[in-house]
């Protein structure tokens, strides 16, 4: 069994839990795999037998059988920039707050190990969008898809940026906003969710385009199919406006022709039959709570 382990921040009251799962898989005699920057943060980790470590361009591939990505859900969407198309299954164990998709608790640590053993668990391929710039923007390099959503938001004003918007090159609308998002189903209980967007099934072939606090009071979120094609040209009163992907984040000057589309490989989640995508959005937006009750 090969397993890579990945976080950013390791808290002191975290440690116990990243070497119980540790512990848990010398038990099982996996070879580990650890993100460089925090295997200096794993204690004895230099003395350790059986482990290596790996970086965004070195030490992972596809013999992997699990990526497990310690911390909330902008540590797994960092994740995914690791595992790209290597077709890695991946779970998130939540030390962080809210958590739609790292959703194991921290305190079930060594159920991920065991779990996973038992087979009590599923495979869910969740799809990417990615972005194709003008090949003068190099802004993201290879690191152009994103889980989540991408998001095109105003920079240095307060005013509002105009985003005209063609879906397969038919013109659906130009919003006037602070941005528009164009979120996975994945994503639809992020950003978009926060802006009025709806939930979205993972496994759904759709995409939602979500606009940022319009001022045509009539713009409302709109699903459409996957395999569209949206293109969007940003005008406004600065020279420049922002794209977001997940976490990253770079200035793109006005005018410039964005494409968004679905990207060619889907990322593995691995879904626990004890801690399924319905049971987490009962339990993380409260579905069904009343006082009532």
């Amino acid at each position: 069994m090969r397993v890579a382990i990945f976080g950013q921040l390791l808290s002191e009251e975290d440690v116990p839990y990243l070497l119980e799962l540790l512990e848990e898989l010398d038990k099982n005699n996996a070879h580990i795999a650890v993100e460089v920057e925090f295997s200096k943060r794993v204690p004895g980790f230099s003395s350790r037998k059986n482990c290596s470590v790996f970086s965004l361009k070195n030490g992972l591939d596809s013999s992997f059988d699990m990526f497990i990505s310690l911390g909330g859900d902008g540590t797994m969407l960092r994740a995914v920039t690791y595992v790209r198309d290597l077709g890695i299954p991946m779970v998130g164990v939540n030390t962080g707050r809210l958590g739609f998709l790292s959703i194991f608790k921290k305190t079930d640590i060594r159920k991920v190990v065991t779990e996973f053993l038992a087979g009590e668990f599923s495979i869910e391929e969740r799809s990417l969008v990615e972005i194709c710039l003008d090949s003068n923007i190099a802004a993201f390099g290879d690191l152009n898809f994103a889980l989540n959503e991408i998001t095109v938001s105003r920079k240095d004003t307060t005013s509002m940026i105009t985003v005209a918007t063609y879906l397969n090159d038919e013109y659906l609308t130009s919003y006037w906003a602070d941005g528009l998002i164009i979120s996975t189903p994945t994503g639809s209980t992020g950003y978009s969710l926060s802006c009025g967007g709806p939930v979205i099934a993972p496994n759904a072939k759709s995409l939602v385009l979500t606009p940022i606090a319009p001022h045509n009071l009539n713009a409302r979120p709109f699903v459409i199919s996957d395999d569209t094609r949206i293109r969007l040209k940003v005008s406004g009163r600065e020279e420049n406006h922002l794209v977001s992907l997940d976490s990253r984040i770079a200035t793109i000057p006005n005018g410039k022709e964005i494409i968004v589309q679905k990207s060619p490989f889907r990322i593995k989640m691995i879904e626990y039959k004890s801690e399924s995508f319905l049971k987490t959005l009962r339990n993380k937006l409260l579905w069904g709570e009343d006082r009532r009750n």
